[in-house]
């Protein structure tokens, strides 16, 4: 699942990193109109990256209501090994991990796998 929001977070980041390293020369030029600039430029930056986030978390947690709705259940080891043969017989299913963002958001300790009938 690529996403939009995090792909721009990570351009407006670089962007960021740019300017704080440019920061050293700037300073050292003295001109205060460019310094100025420059800080401007940053807070713009660091409020669009704040806005984003909250996007993020805010669909991640709309994606995770969603998912609670449905029939969940841990995915064993042997089910994990050969997920392929698990999707075909089960339909629709969604297999969330642990470790991404959105099995982070919901809690999950275990592979889990969510789906609209039991499996």
């Amino acid at each position: 699942m690529k996403e939009i929001e995090k792909a721009e977070i990570k351009r407006l980041s670089d962007m960021l990193d740019a300017l704080n390293h440019k920061d050293a020369t700037v300073i050292q030029a003295g001109n205060s109109e460019l310094i100025a600039a420059h800080e401007e430029e940053k807070e713009k930056l660091t409020a669009e990256i704040a806005r984003l986030k909250e996007v993020r978390v805010k669909k991640l947690s709309t994606e995770a209501q969603k998912l609670e709705k449905l029939f969940s259940r841990e995915i064993t080891k042997k089910e994990q090994a050969d997920m392929g043969t698990l999707k075909k017989t089960v339909r629709g299913i969604v297999v969330v991990h642990p470790m991404t963002a959105l099995g982070r958001e919901m809690g999950l300790k275990v592979v889990t796998g969510f789906s609209k009938k039991a499996f």
